[in-house]
């Protein structure tokens, strides 16, 4: 039955109508398998594309970040820190002399006080000295039941040892008030800002050094950078507490308004 089924057919005589529709079947499959490739290939470039633009706009913040004075920032905070344990040192330095002067005037103190002590002992032990030719003359007229004779000693001798005290006291109390009284200082640190790059540093410090007070002196001082070329001026200053307040020099260093922008007080340590 299939040789009879296929004896109806004529492949070999149709041969060019095969070719045709097979070449028509080919060229339809070809196009549907093309279209999501050329989709595909669109969408890579398209990524491809936007992963450039990505990369550049990094690129230009990098550059950017660059060109910033990030640099500058680092070295004066380095700058500073420096500054900052070179204060710490003579910080410490001051209070250990600080110490020092105190246990100085405690021993000072703890000294003058015993030549006052021995003096009262000796004078204790020489009180009764005196006393014995009232003793001696008692005796010599034999009055013994009418004159008290231990009686009066212990008053001779607390009269003179009681005056000695009161004389030994009273000069120390003078040489005490004699000594110079401690004085209350403080050490500031100021940081004056000017206008712009253009203000004339070393005339703004010649201005503010012509600032004359009682109880006030100035300092060292140096130039340390801020940014895009300003400078401040870093001056280093001593105050006597009692005279001179800080909210006082800020107010007179900022009246030089031609060079002076602000006053800020970097550094306050009391000596």
């Amino acid at each position: 039955m299939a040789a009879a089924a296929m004896a109806h057919e004529k492949p070999w005589s149709d041969k060019s109508t095969m070719n045709a529709a097979e070449k028509t079947y080919y060229e339809y499959m070809a196009k549907i398998n093309s279209v999501p490739s050329q989709c595909t290939l669109a969408s890579e470039i398209s990524k491809a594309r936007q992963h450039i633009k990505n990369s550049l706009e990094r690129m230009d913040g990098i550059a950017a970040l660059a060109a910033s004075p990030g640099a500058e920032l680092l070295d004066r905070l380095s700058s500073v820190e420096k500054e900052n344990e070179k204060l710490r040192s003579i910080i410490d330095g001051l209070n250990t002399l600080v110490i020092d002067l105190h246990e100085r005037v405690r021993t000072l103190e703890s000294g003058s006080g015993k030549p006052a002590a021995a003096g009262v002992k000796s004078a204790a032990t020489a009180a009764p000295k005196p006393a014995a030719a009232p003793a001696k003359k008692a005796e010599a007229e034999d009055d013994d039941d009418d004159v008290d004779l231990f009686g009066s000693e212990d008053e001779d001798e607390d009269k003179a040892a009681a005056e000695l005290r009161e004389k030994r006291l009273a000069e120390y109390a003078a040489k005490k008030s004699k000594k110079p009284a401690l004085i209350a200082k403080s050490n500031v640190i100021l940081d004056i800002k000017p206008w712009d790059d253009e203000t004339d540093m070393k005339v703004m410090e010649q201005e503010v050094r012509k600032i004359n007070a009682d109880g006030l002196l100035l300092g060292a001082a140096k130039l340390v950078p801020l940014a895009y070329g300003i400078h401040k001026l870093q001056m280093s200053c001593v105050i006597e507490d009692d005279k001179i307040s800080v909210d006082w020099l800020q107010e007179e260093i900022e009246k030089i308004e031609d060079y002076v922008q602000s006053v800020d007080i970097a550094a306050f340590n009391k000596i």
